[in-house]
Formats: structure tokens, C-alpha cells, sequence
């Protein structure tokens, strides 16, 4: 199972193993304190087509294709890899993430990349 949760919430035990999937740490979060099993950088949109997309509702449906063809080369596709085999090895496994907009963000478009890989 994948679920999503924001860096800023608690983390808890039903999060089984947490893997922050942004490239650019959560501003004001400690790295002491967030609680983390794996933080996998590479797996998160370039900051091209994040600047693009800039948490534009509208402009999601498209930022999710921009998104997969990034994933598909380079350190993205190895990342998105390493993250598939957590996923399988893991019963439970949390993408945190650091925007506002819990669901037009890129760990919600990812967990739909990963689970439609997995089907």
C-alpha cells in the first residue's frame, strides 16, 4: 500500500516506511526530527518542470505526462527503480512530501505512476 503524506504532519507508526520523494528539503523541517527511511531526491521532478508547473491545477493532467517521460531516463529512472523495490518490499509505504496542495502535487501524481506500474 502507498499513501502520501506531508512533511509538515507527525509522523506515526501506520506509516510503515517513509521515503520523501521532493528534491529540495522542506523548508523550516529539521532533518533530526522528520523521521525518514530513505529520501530519494532523484525520483522528483526537475526543477525546470517544477518551476513550470508551479502548482498550477490546470496544468497537472499535463505535468503528469511531462513527469513520466522524466522518469523514464537517467538518475529518475534509477530512483523511480529503487523506489519500485521498496514499494514490493514494504507493506506499507508513505511518499512525503513538502507542498501545500495535497493533491496536485507530484508525490500524487507518483503514486499513481508507481501503482499503475505495479498492476
Amino acid at each position: 500500500m502507498i499513501q502520501l503524506k506531508r512533511a509538515y504532519e507527525p509522523a506515526g507508526k501506520e506509516d510503515g516506511f517513509r521515503v520523501l520523494v521532493d528534491r529540495l528539503w522542506p523548508r523550516g523541517m529539521s532533518k533530526e526530527k522528520e523521521h525518514l527511511d530513505s529520501w530519494l531526491k532523484e525520483v522528483a521532478p526537475s526543477k525546470e518542470l517544477r518551476q513550470w508547473f508551479n502548482h498550477e491545477q490546470n496544468k497537472f493532467p499535463e505535468f503528469v505526462e511531462k513527469y513520466q517521460v522524466e522518469l523514464q531516463n537517467g538518475d529518475a529512472k534509477t530512483a523511480l527503480q529503487t523506489l519500485l523495490r521498496i514499494v514490493q518490499n514494504y507493506p506499507v509505504v508513505t511518499l512525503i512530501y513538502g507542498a501545500k496542495d495535497q493533491t496536485y502535487n507530484n508525490a500524487a501524481a507518483l503514486k499513481d505512476i508507481i501503482e499503475n506500474r505495479l498492476d
